[in-house]
């Protein structure tokens, strides 16, 4: 005769309490529920102390007894005015522009054409020449003279240095050449004063010694000479 359903499920309870009791699961259980969490320590707050300071009594300041007599001084904030200065330019002078001389378009080709003439007759005596009609800039402002770039890499120095202009009386004059820069920088200044150079002249360079230059000098003003 079979079991009756009461007595298999009895049977099923006490086969799984048995397992549970092999496994020690009750007993973690059991242990776990009687552990209760701990509340975490509150940090104590710490009152800030207000240390009070010793003041010392306010004692007069030690003076000298040369000043000893003379009213304390008083010192306040005092705003002085702001002073307005003029601009000033260190180590440049304006340039005096005003007597500056500028050629007309007639005297340029005048001067030309007759420089022209010479070098024909200067180049047959073999030696290199250039024709330099005069600008402002040459004359009466920067006083730097340029040079074409072919003349400087043949007949001049390929470096910085010394080159003579000799007049058409023979006198000379040095002046400092700048090969980078292809041209009569220091020097150039002079000679074109004391030989009245202007605006519109023509020059002949002609090479006769390594950095030794004759110059010949066209004036524009002998245009009017001409013309009566």
């Amino acid at each position: 005769m079979g079991l009756s359903y009461e007595e298999t499920r009895q049977k099923r309870v006490q086969e799984n309490k048995k397992r549970l009791d092999e496994l020690n699961l009750i007993h973690l259980s059991r242990s776990l529920n009687n552990l209760s969490p701990k509340s975490s320590p509150m940090k104590k707050v710490s009152k800030t102390r207000i240390m009070e300071k010793n003041m010392a009594p306010l004692t007069p300041v030690r003076r000298s007894a040369r000043v000893a007599s003379n009213p304390a001084p008083v010192y306040a904030e005092v705003r002085l005015p702001k002073i307005y200065s003029p601009r000033r330019s260190y180590g440049v002078a304006r340039r005096d522009l005003s007597d500056r001389v500028y050629a007309t378009e007639e005297e340029r080709a005048y001067t030309i054409d007759e420089a022209e003439k010479l070098d024909v007759k200067l180049k047959e005596e073999g030696f290199p020449t250039l024709v330099r009609p005069m600008l402002p800039s040459h004359t009466s402002g920067g006083f730097w003279l340029g040079l074409p770039i072919e003349f400087c890499r043949s007949s001049l120095p390929r470096n910085d240095g010394m080159v003579t202009l000799v007049d058409e009386e023979g006198e000379e004059f040095q002046t400092v050449y700048l090969a980078r820069k292809k041209g009569l920088s220091g020097g150039w200044k002079g000679f074109a004063q004391i030989h009245d150079l202007v605006d519109g002249d023509a020059v002949i360079f002609q090479v006769i010694k390594p950095s030794v230059l004759k110059v010949y000098i066209l004036r524009a003003s002998g245009l009017e000479s001409s013309e009566d």
